[in-house]
């Protein structure tokens, strides 16, 4: 376990973006991650746990408390039936993970190759992509329970998934120690539920393909995007989708219809419950935020790859990113009359 006081926060996040914080604290193994949140707490200090910091954005004034970051590492299998539940510890590179469990011929997150950060982070947002969501294999996880002061197991059930989100976005109870998937024995992916994916593979939307070959297809489809993390291309400097994707009623779907029409087919995707998806990306492009649109001097821009990305060019402060997200969010606003949520963790700042 490391100590440093007074650490800068920017090289700890895709963005590259924010202050100092107080102290960090960079823990290897589960009870050292335990054992620190405990004397924290104890001395009733102010908390952030960190993890890859690709969903993260830091403001420019920093962390006033203490930061562990989670390096731990680990991973079992454990068959159960005709599935097999591999656990992970939280601070397992996810990218890596996914990487592992197809060449093992495990089938159930292939969708969700190439995107950064860790397997502690995956179910805090309920991570998705491709027609995937980690909460359709999660079966349960470890956590530190702050409140109780003990580890507890939380089954799938007690995790509130939802659409990015879950019980513990936003909240701090819970430090996550260990995450459990339940994945299939195949040679082949799970069925293709993505339009985009299921063309780039050359099958049928609802069809199978070869695992590996799911895993690479996806991870080249971010790459165009800029959404897999490059050191030569600006464009990952990022933490990825910057807003999620509304979620409107029938009657909302309808209003909406009415103020685009003229604009072109609008990407619509039904839910389970009646409501619909709708493109954020597209709504922002049609407000007038193209791809390459900058910031208030420049070091701020959306991706020239994907609409949905705000990348940080170089120079910046999280101050002209959020000037240029609140541009974004209340533009889109005035013209369809939809307000966009960020889809990154704010530490002390605001949209």
């Amino acid at each position: 376990m490391r100590v440093v006081d007074n650490a800068p926060l920017a090289p700890l996040t895709t963005l590259r973006l924010g202050g100092r914080a107080t102290r960090l604290v960079s823990a290897e193994r589960e009870r050292d991650v335990v054992d620190s949140v405990r004397e924290i707490d104890a001395r009733g200090e102010p908390l952030l746990v960190l993890g890859g910091g690709s969903n993260l954005v830091v403001a420019d004034a920093g962390f006033d408390g203490t930061v562990v970051r989670m390096g731990t590492r680990g991973r079992t299998n454990a068959t159960d039936g005709d599935r097999v539940l591999v656990s992970a510890q939280a601070g397992e590179p996810w990218d890596a993970f996914v990487a592992a469990v197809v060449e093992e011929g495990l089938a159930g997150v292939e969708c969700l190759a190439g995107i950064p950060g860790l397997v502690g982070a995956v179910p805090m947002q309920n991570v998705g992509a491709y027609g995937q969501d980690v909460s359709e294999t999660i079966v349960s996880l470890r956590a530190y329970d702050r409140h109780l002061g003990e580890i507890v197991e939380l089954r799938r059930e007690a995790c509130a998934f939802a659409y990015r989100s879950s019980a513990f976005r936003g909240k701090d109870r819970h430090v996550i120690l260990e995450v459990t998937f339940a994945l299939e024995r195949s040679a082949v992916s799970r069925p293709i539920r993505y339009a985009e994916l299921a063309r780039a593979l050359g099958v049928v939307e609802g069809t199978r393909a070869p695992l590996a070959a799911v895993r690479s297809t996806v991870v080249e489809l971010r790459r165009k995007k800029g959404m897999v993390l490059d050191p030569s291309d600006p464009d990952t400097t990022s933490a990825g989708s910057f807003f999620t994707n509304p979620i409107v009623s029938a009657a909302e779907l309808a209003s909406l219809r009415a103020r685009v029409e003229g604009e072109g087919p609008m990407p619509v995707f039904p839910e389970p419950d009646g409501r619909f998806k709708v493109s954020a990306g597209w709504l922002i492009e049609r407000a007038g935020f193209v791809k390459g649109f900058a910031g208030a001097g420049g070091r701020v821009a959306v991706s020239s790859k994907h609409a949905l990305a705000l990348t940080h060019r170089g120079g910046g402060t999280t101050g002209e990113l959020v000037a240029l997200a609140r541009q974004i969010r209340d533009g889109v606003e005035a013209r369809f009359g939809v307000t966009l949520e960020n889809e990154p963790v704010f530490v002390g700042a605001r949209l």
